[in-house]
């Protein structure tokens, strides 16, 4: 079977959003429930002035506790076919895990007096509505490329001393500047940005 290239990075970006959703909500449902045990345990011990309180064994899990996706397109086309699996995180993510962004780079920036209309209609119709007029999905769309370094810089902000993959599928070009401003966001403060370019 054959697939397309948009095709196939749609079927990779889905397993990887649904995977990494379902083993952070995993993760927290199994600490609530090693939370649980440990409080029953400790009351156990308590009520029965037992010495060894119950152990349960814990394996290895996925670490990952949040992951903000950002999509960058040119042409307002590409987010048609991945409006399904953007729609689909959005209502499976009941504990907002999962942020995602969209980026259309062929209109102004927000702020702009060229763009100013788009984005005053769009706010409105997404506060109605709860749904882009751009993308079609719940996912706002911003306008304009992200300025990676205040995205990273927020990052590093919100998850102090902590480690953060940055995973990138695109063009060589911002692959190089992304890899340069994780590290030298990793030569300033605490968090630790690790970067990695995925092949497709």
């Amino acid at each position: 079977m054959f697939l397309s290239e948009e095709q196939f990075a749609k079927a990779v970006d889905r397993c990887i959003l649904k995977d990494l959703l379902n083993n952070i909500v995993k993760m927290e449902e199994q600490a609530d429930l090693a939370s649980d045990t440990s409080r029953t345990s400790d009351l156990s011990v308590e009520s029965n002035d037992s010495t060894a309180p119950n152990k349960v064994s814990q394996k290895k899990t996925l670490k990952t506790t949040n992951a903000y996706f950002y999509w960058v397109t040119r042409e307002q086309g590409s987010f048609d076919w991945f409006k399904g699996i953007m729609n689909e995180v959005a209502e499976l993510d009941q504990r907002g895990v999962i942020e995602m962004n969209n980026y259309l780079t062929s209109v102004y920036e927000e702020g702009d007096a060229r763009s100013a209309l788009i984005t005053m209609v769009q706010a409105l119709n997404h506060a109605k509505n709860g749904v882009d007029i751009v993308s079609g999905t719940r996912v706002r769309t911003h306008f304009a490329r992200p300025k990676w370094n205040n995205v990273l810089s927020k990052l590093s902000s919100k998850h102090c001393k902590a480690r953060i993959g940055v995973f990138y599928c695109g063009p060589p070009v911002l692959a190089k500047e992304l890899r340069k401003l994780c590290h030298e966001l990793n030569q300033k403060g605490s968090t630790k940005f690790e970067f990695h370019k995925e092949h497709f």
